[in-house]
């Protein structure tokens, strides 16, 4: 348990959690939304610090990350808590629930990822991942911190619902994010995730331009936020603020609190038609049968990274470049393939 940062202490030992826009006001031995932001005696606590429910190996694809260091493996850690409640929640068990969790310091992730660095894997570094990383704000900071210095590139995989001065103060030290925009209306927000649209589309504005490599996921839930006006004003969004950054539409499926029918294939389809007329990137994610995964130059149409599972093969670039017609293509680092 550490000390948390961003905070104030009130009166009657209550204290005002700043970290992201819930702004907990949180009794004695209780804790915020989060479930992992503890008021003791007066002061607040990460109670988090350190415990990781999961860890793993994983493809920087799977993030989903498609043009940070493409076709590398990335040490995946997670914790428990979120700041959002989203009745679709893919990682409930781990963000809402009670599970068994592993003690490590900062120094101990570090040095995990390093090694498998060493044992010859292309490991790109440290992804903060399975749960929301900003509820994990101290431990991924220091950790970071770290994991830099070591020469570790730090992946935050985040619904972007966090204040602007914490989220500033750890930028510096995160080099890609991949940030979900779960719809794009204030009542969906407020009625599937209890949460709020606009201090996601800060948190995107802010990334990019501190030059933090960022791609974007929107999960389609069906009769929801699938109707092509909505497709529409988001992608208008995204492309008025750079239309290279790449936006991957995700299938929903029957999970947590929601029973909704699968995303039918053709609201994917029709998404992704509409997201390509304005955007130079756009993918189809858990949706295999429409084959929409592969990275194409947005000059000529032709293939240049083609992805079958998390399986990569780069035929069509040279020197981040289409070969065909040599349009600069968005990449961030090495290509493993």
């Amino acid at each position: 348990m550490r000390e948390a940062l961003f905070y104030e202490k009130k009166e009657q030992n209550l204290t005002a959690c700043r970290l992201c826009p819930k702004l907990c006001t949180i009794r004695e031995d209780k804790a915020g939304f989060c479930r992992v932001r503890e008021n003791r005696k007066g002061k607040l606590y990460a109670a988090n610090y350190g415990k990781v429910t999961s860890y793993g190996l994983d493809p920087i694809e799977k993030k989903p990350l498609y043009h940070f260091y493409p076709g590398s493996l990335i040490m995946s850690f997670g914790t428990v808590g979120c700041n959002l409640r989203c009745g679709f929640c893919q990682n409930w068990s781990i963000a809402h629930g009670d599970p068994d969790t592993a003690e490590l310091t900062p120094e101990q992730v570090v040095e995990m990822a390093r090694r498998q660095k060493e044992k010859g894997y292309p490991n790109a570094g440290i992804a903060y991942t399975y749960s929301e990383p900003f509820m994990w704000y101290e431990f991924v900071l220091d950790t970071a911190r770290l994991a830099g210095e070591a020469g570790l590139k730090n992946v935050l995989v985040t619904n972007g619902y966090i204040n602007e001065t914490p989220l500033r103060e750890i930028l510096p030290y995160i080099d890609a994010m991949n940030i979900d925009i779960k719809g794009f209306t204030g009542d969906y927000y407020r009625n599937y995730c209890v949460g709020r649209l606009e201090p996601v589309l800060r948190t995107v504005e802010i990334a990019c331009a501190q030059k933090c490599h960022v791609e974007l996921t929107n999960l389609l839930v069906t009769g929801l936020n699938d109707s092509s006006e909505e497709i529409e004003r988001l992608v208008d969004w995204i492309a008025a603020l750079d239309r290279e950054i790449p936006l991957h539409f995700s299938r929903y499926f029957p999970n947590f609190e929601m029973d909704l029918p699968a995303t039918p294939l053709k609201t994917l389809k029709r998404a992704g038609d509409i997201a390509r007329k304005k955007l130079s990137y756009v993918y189809i994610g858990n949706a295999r049968e429409l084959d929409e995964q592969d990275t194409c130059c947005p000059e000529c149409g032709n293939k240049l990274i083609s992805r079958t599972g998390y399986t990569v093969g780069a035929t069509g670039l040279d020197n981040k470049r289409c070969r065909y017609c040599g349009r600069r293509i968005n990449i961030v680092g090495d290509i493993i393939s």
